[in-house]
Parts: C-alpha cells; structure tokens; sequence
C-alpha cells in the first residue's frame, strides 16, 4: 500500500481521496487548512486527515517526507509552494491546474528533482492532450489539431445557461488569461472569450471560445509540425457574450473577488451535469488528407454510494489513473512528465481512467473501483 497525500477537500480533492481509498491500494492523507472540512469528510481505514497551513513550508515538507506522492486539487496559486515542498521531501507530484504561469514554475522545479513531475492530469488540461496526442501520431504530417471541452449542467435554467460545477477561481482564471495557440505555424497568444464558434453534437447547439490553460504543453510538443492548433471551452449560446459584458464591460476582471463572489452567490451549484470531449485531428496519411475525431460524452454517477457530477469524476478519475500509471511502473518516475507521453491506450484500460472510454453503456452508470492488481 502506497502513502499518498492530497491537498485540497475541495469538490475534486474528495472525490480523488474516495477514489484512491476505496481500491485498498493507497492509504491516503488529506490535507487542508480547513478543520471543519476535514471534521466532515468520512472516517475509513485507509485514509487520515491533517490540518495544514500549505504556505508553512517546512510543515509542508515535513508531511510529504516519506510519502509516495503528493496531490494537489488546491487553488492553483498553492501549486509552486506544493512543488517546492514535494522537491524537497523527494516526493512525487502530481496536480490539476490550468494555470499557465504556475505550469511554468512547476517545470523549473522539475529540473532539479529525481522523481516525477506530472502537472495538468486533469481532464482538460489533462486527458485532452492524451487523446490529442494519440490521434496526432497516427498521420503522416498534420494540418489541424482542435481540442473542444467543456462541463456543462444537464439541465441550464439561467440566462448565462451554467451552473458551477468546480473552482470558481479557475473559472474566472481561463476566462482572462491570454491563450496559446499555434496559427499558421506560429505559436501566438490569443485573447481569452475570442475566436467563438458554433457547432452540433447529438442535436443540441454549443457554442466553444478560448480560454486558458487547456493545451498544457501541447503547443511546445507540437510547434512546428502543425499549422492550426487551439483549444476552446464549450459553453451552451449566449454564454460567452455575457461573460464578456461582466469581465471587460463592467471591468470585473479587475476585480476577481467580487466577481467570484456574485457567481457563488447568484449560480447554483449542480451534481447533474454532463462533460463533453470533442478533438478532431486532420492530416495527410500515405498521400491523403484525412481528419480523424474522439468525442464523447460523460455523466454524474454514483461513487462511493454518492452521486459525484462529471466534472469531478473527469477531473480526479484523470490524476488518479496517471498515479496508477505511475505506481505501476507504466510511465517514467523521473523528471517533467508531460500529459501528452502517456500513452491513451494504457490510460483508457486503466481502471480510473476507464470512465473515458468511449460508447454509451458508460451513461449514468454507478462507478466502481475495485482494488485489483495495476
């Protein structure tokens, strides 16, 4: 049994530590600053609590000693500080974030450690850049590479047609920073809420825009072998324009925690959701341009005898296959591992990353993790 710590009791930090509990093969310490969080998350024999101030480093450091790996589902401005301590405890780490600049300082750590490095295993970034990656290196030579995603309630009844379904924090944070992109061969920045589309999937409309921090380090992998690769979050019509009105119309963006706190405030929050994956590759292979797609659909189900929305069960279901993987011996235990070098078929037959596979028999079905050999 591995000695696991997760950071965060957040929607996803819960979720990962039932996940991980429950096989029987991680005994799991949960971190956060929190001691009412902590008081409320349910007992069990393969897992502990520790209330922890994350910025107090050598407390940190002092907790991840010895232990396997450290996951991080907190803010994402607590990353660096998580990495530093995981580098000094000579652990290994792993996280969720979307955050470019925190991404980038996560990799200078990387440098100077002898264990793995795995940031962005969530679904996007994450999961996305797996699939992506897949189908790239299945041409010749490529022309596009588009990754659409986007966690959505099953059920909208607002004008902004959302509901928050997990931190409102990276919400805002994709929704301002610049993003990259590779346009005409050239790796660019462009505007976050820009570049809007609409398309149709299994009849119903959506409308997809930049946003931040879902490429990961797609667009340093593939730089120069490709003319055209974005990623855009799928949101249902109407989203975008309103967002746009309250970011930069009436200057929010200047003025996060109010933002924040109108959103907390004003959308509800919702397990009946539904994740959409969308990648669509084109290329030439043996002469002929070809375009090939992964799309796929996953909804809330039952984990641990809970309903957990999609979001959650995307999002933890992703880091938790990588440290599978990881346990395993499936991918490098050393250095910077990039989403994009693990391979989609080991990911999907693993049993975490099993809710990716594609086909509707995965709908609205309980899911369960049974302790097994990796």
């Amino acid at each position: 049994m591995k000695d696991i710590v997760v950071i965060g009791l957040g929607k996803i930090g819960a979720t990962i530590a039932r996940l991980l509990a429950d096989t029987g093969d991680y005994y799991v310490t949960v971190v956060d600053r929190s001691a009412q969080l902590l008081a409320e998350i349910e007992s069990g024999p393969a897992h502990s609590t520790a209330n922890l101030d994350i910025t107090d480093d050598t407390a940190l450091a002092a907790q991840l000693s010895g232990k396997f790996a450290v996951l991080s589902a907190a803010p994402f401005q607590l990353n660096v500080a998580i990495a530093t301590a995981a580098a000094r405890a000579g652990t290994h780490y792993l996280d969720l974030t979307e955050d470019v600049e925190s991404t980038r300082e996560v990799k200078r750590i990387a440098k100077t450690t002898t264990t793995a490095f795995i940031p962005q295993c969530g679904l996007a970034p994450g999961f996305i850049s797996i699939a992506a990656s897949d189908l790239s290196r299945r041409f010749d030579t490529l022309d596009s590479v588009r990754l659409r995603v986007g966690a959505l309630p099953q059920f909208p009844s607002n004008a902004l047609n959302y509901n928050l379904t997990w931190s409102t924090d990276g919400v805002i944070n994709e929704y301002i920073q610049p993003c990259e992109a590779i346009v005409n061969g050239e790796l660019v920045e462009v505007p976050a809420l820009e570049g809007r589309e609409e398309f149709s999937l299994d009849g119903v409309t959506y409308e997809a825009f930049n946003t931040s921090g879902g490429l990961g380090t797609l667009c340093e992998t593939l730089k120069g072998r490709v003319d055209t690769l974005n990623y855009r979050t799928i949101r249902y019509p109407g989203h975008a324009a309103i967002m746009k009105a309250l970011l930069h119309d009436l200057g929010l963006r200047h003025r996060r925690d109010v933002l924040k706190d109108i959103l907390e405030h004003a959308l509800p929050t919702t397990v009946q959701d539904v994740v959409i994956v969308l990648v669509t590759v084109s290329g030439r292979r043996d002469g002929r341009l070809i375009q090939e797609t992964y799309a796929n659909k996953i909804y809330s189900a039952k984990i641990g005898g809970h309903i957990r929305s999609a979001i959650q069960i995307t999002t933890a279901s992703s880091i938790c296959a990588v440290l599978d993987l990881l346990n395993g011996g499936k991918i490098s235990a050393e250095g910077l591992i990039r989403q994009e070098d693990i391979g989609l078929d080991a990911f999907l037959e693993n049993r975490f990353g099993a809710c990716y596979r594609q086909g509707d028999a995965a709908k609205h079905q309980s899911v369960s993790v049974a302790a097994r050999p990796l």
